[in-house]
């Protein structure tokens, strides 16, 4: 049965108009995203949109951050999904993602003293990607954040650490430290040989600037590593 099928009280749009969206479930919110299902009375199969929206959390092993993660290519292979609701589901999880980065930046006015206050603010940035990015916190004297910016992205186990890159954004943006962070989707948190390297190459370069590499931090899931706490001299 199609969902302009349903009783007006058991569609997805209008409860979320009557009760507000946190009285809906994960699918059918999805299936507000993605509109439609696929099928029909000739070929003996019917998908709502709900349908569909649930099929597609299983296929992400019923986990919204599998879903966040997923490829687009992956969603595709499903009936029904096509390119224009994979895109659209991707879309929604980004903007979930940058809205979360905003409220971490908004919460980040004092100062980042510690990993776990840098972890903080980039967890939202990096969690769930299904690749590689570089990010740069970039502080004043007062360890207070400028900005937080993506310097690069990269497949699936790197990504370009470009030295010149930073510390020319740095210079400009007059910032005294810097943090830098990249992610593991793998979920191994430990730095591999070529991270210890690219560390020491920035930290090296930054000095010559007179701008401290304050930590670097690796976000794996729901945990990270932080150079500097692994380094209690600073002089990873």
């Amino acid at each position: 049965m199609k969902i302009t099928e349903w009783k007006e009280k058991d569609r997805p749009r209008e409860r979320l108009e009557t009760n507000g969206a946190g009285a809906l479930s994960d699918a059918e919110l999805i299936a507000i995203l993605i509109r439609t299902g696929y099928g029909g009375k000739r070929s003996g199969v019917m998908k709502s949109a709900v349908d569909l929206a649930r099929e597609l959390i299983r296929l992400a092993g019923n986990s919204l951050s599998g879903l966040s993660a997923m490829s687009l290519e992956r969603m595709e292979t499903m009936p029904g999904m096509g390119k224009a609701k994979a895109v659209t589901v991707k879309a929604a999880f980004e903007l979930g993602r940058r809205f979360a980065s905003e409220e971490a930046m908004t919460a980040a006015g004092s100062p980042i003293t510690d990993s776990q206050k840098a972890f903080k603010l980039l967890f939202p940035l990096l969690k769930d990607l299904d690749h590689e990015e570089c990010w740069v916190i970039y502080l004043n004297r007062g360890n207070r954040v400028i900005s937080v910016d993506r310097a690069s992205s990269g497949g699936s186990s790197s990504t370009v650490i470009d030295r010149k890159a930073i510390l020319k954004s740095a210079l400009e943006k007059l910032a005294s430290g810097i943090i830098l962070a990249h992610n593991h989707p793998s979920g191994n948190r430990f730095p591999g040989q070529n991270d210890i390297r690219e560390t020491k190459a920035l930290k090296e370069a930054a000095r010559t600037v007179d701008i401290a590499l304050l930590d670097h931090i690796i976000v794996a899931g729901k945990n990270y590593y932080s150079f500097s706490d692994h380094s209690p001299d600073n002089n990873f």
